[in-house]
């Protein structure tokens, strides 16, 4: 068992992590916030992580390769992935595209190469957010947080509306069951790509700016490149099939940002 150093600029020690099996060792008596799991190849910041992670109130779990991360996620139904894009044997691009196969659970991928290219990538086959390194270990904690917030951020908005489904033509957003429908079959949105159109359809006639999806989606608190919004509306019209000339579902409003179209 190896013990976790406390952070200078925290108060109290981090608790331990086991050097076998990567599980962090919590108080028993603690409540749990959710799991994570942690995949990055670098033991030491992969222990750091996971220590914030479970000091968080999360339970923590940390795997070092693709293939142990993929099998982790079928075991332990995580709510949260922390995944390293630049991992031995198979990457995190590939990780979490097979994770996407059979999990909604949401996905942070973290990265040490600086191309716009390889984040676009991650973000391509499924992941909601993104950090690059270095990072603060904290702004990771908050960005996990945040994603696990969305959930009961979305219900509270619901629950002022009165109607239990909404119909935008062929479309239907079920916001109670989180569940979209397209000509009467399901359509399989990553978390972020639901709770992005369960924004828009809840005020149908409001134009947001890419801040304001921001600030629904990912919180408040979140920093980075605002057209990551627009990188998850273009895989959330592919995947309804809505063409931007014609944005039956997602429109485009010039000088603004995005609006729910009328179907």
């Amino acid at each position: 068992m190896t013990k976790i150093p406390p952070n200078p600029h925290e108060v109290g020690a981090l608790p331990a992590v086991n050097s076998d099996t990567g599980a962090v060792i919590t108080p028993e008596a603690s409540t749990s916030l959710g799991r994570a799991l942690v995949v990055e190849d670098e033991r030491t910041l992969a222990g750091m992580v996971a220590a914030y992670l479970s000091r968080a109130g999360f339970e923590t779990d940390v795997v070092h390769a693709g293939t142990a991360a993929v099998a982790a996620v079928r075991e332990t139904d995580p709510d949260v992935v922390i995944l390293d894009l630049g991992l031995p044997g198979i990457d995190g691009i590939e990780v979490c595209r097979q994770i996407r196969t059979f999990s909604d659970c949401y996905v942070i991928i973290t990265t040490a190469r600086k191309d716009e290219v390889d984040t676009l990538i991650g973000l391509s086959v499924g992941a909601d957010d993104y950090l690059t390194k270095p990072f603060s270990v904290r702004e990771l904690t908050a960005r996990v947080q945040a994603v696990l917030r969305r959930p009961r951020t979305v219900d509270r908005a619901h629950r002022a509306e009165p109607q239990t489904v909404w119909t935008f033509g062929t479309l239907r957003v079920d916001p109670i069951g989180h569940e979209v429908h397209l000509d009467g079959k399901p359509v399989s949105l990553t978390p972020t790509e639901r709770d992005l159109l369960m924004t828009m359809a809840a005020r149908p006639g409001m134009a947001f700016s890419r801040r304001q999806l921001i600030d629904h989606v990912w919180g408040g608190g979140w920093v980075g490149d605002e057209h990551l919004v627009d990188v998850h509306i273009a895989h959330l019209r592919r995947k309804l099939g809505d063409d931007p000339e014609t944005a039956r579902y997602v429109t485009t409003v010039r000088g603004v940002g995005y609006r729910m179209g009328r179907g």
